[in-house]
């Protein structure tokens, strides 16, 4: 004989889009539910206690997910609020994204890379709108993770390279076998914007960054 809390489950299920006003309206019904179930059932075949025992744990278990995601949230909702407050302090700083562009001013420019692994040979291929390359970097030897360099702007004749817009590729590798390298291009953080999946830097020259997209801060 299926029971009135049964019955009530099923008409839960088939009407899922109108949800319970609060943790306590809950327990209100299901205590209703329960004693009338208890007042109604069969003398000659009575509610055993594992049953009675399972439905008091699934009641139970209702409540407490429904208190924690409210402390879930809570929880986030502070998250949220000390990450803003740290990605606000960054706003003036520079910052290393992906990225292969340089932008060349008269003083040079900053700009690095990402290597997976060590490698015992590093170098920089510097090239212009073209596709020509017009500077080459050896950075030796370096340990994995994010690193920042400089390039001064002097080319392969050993002229100084017109201010502008540059691109660059790494090529690494470690005893002879490449190494993955990606390309982190620099620039200024001038705001802090929130976007639709979370707080986005405004990076001059670049647009909106994700925080997670930020390699180095200098």
């Amino acid at each position: 004989m299926s029971s009135t809390i049964d019955t009530i489950n099923t008409n839960h299920q088939v009407q899922t889009a109108v949800p319970a006003s609060s943790s306590k309206a809950m327990e209100d019904r299901f205590m209703t539910l329960f004693l009338a179930q208890l007042q109604n059932q069969d003398p000659l075949n009575p509610m055993e206690n594992a049953e009675m025992t399972s439905q008091l744990a699934q009641m139970n278990m209702v409540s407490g997910l429904e208190d924690l995601n409210k402390s879930m949230q809570t929880l986030l909702g502070s998250y949220d609020e000390a990450l803003s407050l740290q990605a606000a302090n960054l706003i003036g700083k520079n910052v290393l994204v992906p990225g292969e562009g340089i932008t060349l001013t008269a003083d040079g420019s900053l700009f690095g890379l990402d290597l997976s692994a060590p490698a015992d040979k590093v170098e920089v291929i510097i090239s212009d709108g073209s596709g020509k390359e017009v500077a080459r970097q050896s950075l030796g030897q370096q340990e994995a993770g994010a690193l920042a360099f400089f390039w001064d702007g002097v080319g392969l004749d050993g002229e100084k390279a017109a201010p502008g817009n540059y691109a660059f590729t790494v090529a690494a590798t470690l005893n002879g076998e490449p190494v993955d390298a990606s390309t982190l291009q620099a620039g200024a953080v001038s705001a802090l914007v929130r976007g639709k999946s979370g707080f986005e830097l405004e990076v001059a020259g670049l647009g909106g960054v994700a925080l997670d997209n930020v390699k180095q801060v200098f």
